[in-house]
């Protein structure tokens, strides 16, 4: 199930929300330009790894924390794969235009960094002596779904469906569409919980409590923003 658009015109151009999606591309094509050994330790160097995270809190020195706090930045714009990539993208286009011109550009672009920082430290918090780096937009973007079902859980999401050897289109009110999303994350978080080889981040490489913190983190940090008090329209 791939969501194509939403029904809500943007009233502003949306520049925060391309420039974010323009350097995740970039940070991509510059991945793919590194040898494996490399990219090794490009990904150890600017993700989150969790046990780093945890020794340097518990170390007190600061010359050890500011940099694995940076983590928590720094690994929103990697990515794993074109899939992985790919996907963010498409999520982040589809819902990220219209919070940014609920929030405005400055708010939005504090909002998205926020909720990607909170999804990490969620992501560690389930995870703290995991040695597999966390990277990827999907906390922040989780946010922005978080957000987007608060302020239009009545827009209509147009989505392809596979039916055999057919895609079908419908259109999903976005409580549903973005609501079963949330339950699945938080389905496989506390799945991993009691199956890390099998299931989350330890085994199948998704970071499910990410997801799960930033669209909650979303949810609540919209409206203190000022998402339902925003120019835009209502749906």
């Amino acid at each position: 199930m791939v969501p194509l658009r939403d029904n809500n015109p943007i009233k502003i151009t949306p520049y925060v929300n391309y420039t974010l999606i323009a350097i995740n591309i970039l940070v991509f094509l510059y991945e793919i330009s590194l040898s494996p050994p490399e990219l090794e330790r490009f990904f150890r160097t600017f993700a989150i790894v969790p046990r780093e995270l945890t020794a340097s809190l518990s170390s007190g020195d600061m010359s050890q924390i500011v940099p694995q706090l940076l983590t928590l930045v720094t690994s929103q714009f990697l990515h794993g794969g074109f899939l992985h990539l790919g996907g963010n993208m498409l999520f982040l286009w589809v819902f990220g235009n219209n919070i940014e011109e609920q929030l405005g550009r400055v708010k939005y672009l504090i909002f998205y960094l926020t909720c990607g920082i909170l999804a990490g430290l969620a992501q560690w918090f389930f995870s703290t002596q995991s040695n597999v780096p966390a990277l990827g937009a999907s906390g922040a973007i989780a946010g922005v779904l978080g957000a987007y079902i608060i302020r239009f859980p009545k827009a209509r999401i147009l989505t392809l469906i596979p039916l055999g050897y057919f895609l079908h289109t419908v259109r999903i009110p976005a409580i549903f569409f973005l609501g079963w999303w949330f339950v699945q994350q938080a389905f496989y978080g506390v799945a991993s919980l009691q199956a890390p080889s099998d299931v989350g981040a330890e085994g199948g490489g998704v970071a499910y409590w990410a997801h799960a913190g930033g669209f909650v983190f979303g949810a609540i940090l919209g409206p203190l923003f000022g998402l339902l008090s925003s120019r835009g329209r209502d749906s």
